[in-house]
């Protein structure tokens, strides 16, 4: 087992109080956007993509899926990685993995050659994000977190809506190839800007590799995430690829858990756990995506199916909200570290019930207008709650579990994101089959659209349900502080290899 070396290649201390943070986190912003940018910003291109390559919807939904499904295994193994390699050995190769993946999916001939470019470009998202979270936790006191990832924020809420209202109007006036092409010099401004300006702020360990943990954590989550995404692309949860999948993730997943548990050196400390406010604030996060997700794919679906808007137009709808969510971000995170997280998460799940029960109302003869309305309202919501929740949970971790715990949070909203999109897809298509099993005239044009609207009353039943439970979860969440023995090494307290990287 090696844990650092000989004597003469231990760590160093260096003040972090000297470390120029503005720098820093401008690196990890710049990289961050264009990652999330560049995760929805190909959906809809795929009627372009199908036309071009010839191949069916359900294969070009493999860029979306295999996309979710290699960030969700890569993830948990990044805690591990980054106790042995520096904060600009990993952060600058994610981005260069990233725009490799870009460069590959820009000239692609076949289909096949864009899906893995499209996986290389996962590779570089799923090693990015986590360390983006622990560099922030490592630089800032945590009286100066909320500001911080307030920032991180802005760049999370903010690119996920500007990308398909972008790639609605490249693939209008240009060619789907154009969505790698703008995304090149920005990955590679990315790189350079990084190598220039990021430090290394981390310890290296160099812990024993467990390759059986790391075999189970591929097939526990990677058989999670593709269960669920395959459940809602194939309609059926009984389709022998979906159960097959769930049974294998489930158990895989169990003996993982189990031997991360047993494990002296895990590669996934679930120790983490052990601190309330991050087991309650990892639950609130779960529920919270899972509701999210009930507006995320059932309004572009309406708008799109029901009130005939272009794919262009339904972006653009829901562009107001998500400026005001990235606006919000930094604002609610400078008041965190004020107030902390009781007076903005509360209010904020309130607002985003308020707006789910709105939506539970929802009639095919709705305006535009009002749906963007109702949507500000829950983005609002959804700003008071995502950094300020995940802070809190994230303060109360000793420094040693900092990679650990990111690991587990972006890993988990992976997981939430995939069982959101089948859950509330599989509740849709239920409630409108029942619609149509009572209609008097099936076939009917204006009967199937109000059989559309009758599934997503139930999904957003369902997704108000979610966020009444985060609501309740939220009455116990508290301000956090760093453990003692944190308190008494800050600022002063990184220990990092100065001359690696």
């Amino acid at each position: 087992m090696d844990l650092g070396g000989s004597i003469e290649n231990k760590p160093a201390n260096i003040d972090l109080s000297q470390i120029k943070r503005g720098p820093i986190v401008a690196a990890l912003i710049i990289g961050a956007f264009v990652a999330i940018l560049n995760e929805t910003l190909l959906n809809i291109a795929f009627p372009h993509l199908m036309a071009d390559f010839g191949v069916s919807e359900s294969t070009v939904q493999w860029l979306a899926t295999a996309y979710m499904l290699v960030v969700g295994v890569l993830v948990p193994a990044t805690a591990l990685m980054q106790q042995w390699f520096t904060t600009r050995q990993m952060f600058i190769g994610a981005m260069v993995l990233f725009l490799a993946g870009t460069i590959i999916s820009s000239v692609a001939p076949v289909f096949g050659v864009l899906l893995a470019g499209r996986v290389v470009q996962a590779l570089g998202t799923g090693l990015m994000m986590p360390v983006m979270m622990n560099v922030i936790l490592l630089i800032f006191p945590p009286e100066k977190r909320g500001g911080a990832m307030g920032m991180i924020g802005l760049v999370m809420m903010t690119a996920p809506v500007i990308g398909p209202t972008l790639s609605g109007l490249i693939v209008e006036h240009l060619t789907w190839r154009w969505l790698f092409y703008l995304v090149i010099p920005l990955a590679a401004f990315s790189v350079v800007f990084a190598w220039i300006f990021l430090k290394n702020v981390s310890t290296l360990t160099k812990p024993r590799v467990d390759v059986l943990s790391i075999a189970l954590s591929s097939v526990g989550f990677g058989g999670i995430v593709y269960g669920f995404s395959s459940a809602g692309e194939r309609g059926s949860w009984s389709d022998p690829v979906v159960v097959w999948s769930l049974v294998a993730g489930g158990l895989s997943l169990a003996l993982f858990v189990w031997r991360q548990l047993i494990s002296r050196e895990p590669i996934m400390d679930l120790r983490t756990f052990k601190y309330p406010m991050f087991s309650l604030v990892t639950i609130l996060m779960l529920v919270m995506m899972m509701s999210l997700f009930s507006t995320m794919i059932m309004l572009p679906l309406f708008m799109q199916q029901v009130l005939l808007l272009s794919a262009f137009s339904a972006g653009l709808a829901l562009m107001p909200g998500g400026i005001i969510n990235g606006i919000m971000a930094p604002i609610s995170g400078v008041l965190f570290d004020k107030f902390g997280p009781r007076v903005l998460v509360i209010p904020g799940i309130a607002l985003m019930c308020v707006a789910l029960w709105l939506f539970m109302g929802i009639q095919a003869d709705w305006t535009q207008g009002r749906i963007v309305m109702i949507h500000i309202i829950m983005m609002i919501g959804m700003s008071l709650v995502m950094m300020p929740a995940q802070t809190t949970g994230l303060n109360q971790l000793p420094r040693h579990l900092y990679a650990h715990g990111t690991a587990i949070l972006n890993t988990l909203s992976q997981v939430a994101g995939a069982i959101g999109v089948a859950l509330f897809i599989s509740i849709m298509s239920s409630g409108a089959k029942d619609y149509m099993a009572t209609s008097a005239d099936p076939t009917s044009p204006d009967e199937m659209l109000q059989s559309m609207v009758a599934g997503l009353h139930d999904a957003f039943f369902v997704g108000l349900c979610l966020a009444v439970l985060a609501l309740l979860i939220s009455l116990f969440i508290r301000r956090t502080h760093a453990p003692k023995e944190d308190q008494a090494a800050q600022p002063a307290a990184a220990q990092i290899r100065p001359n690696e990287g």
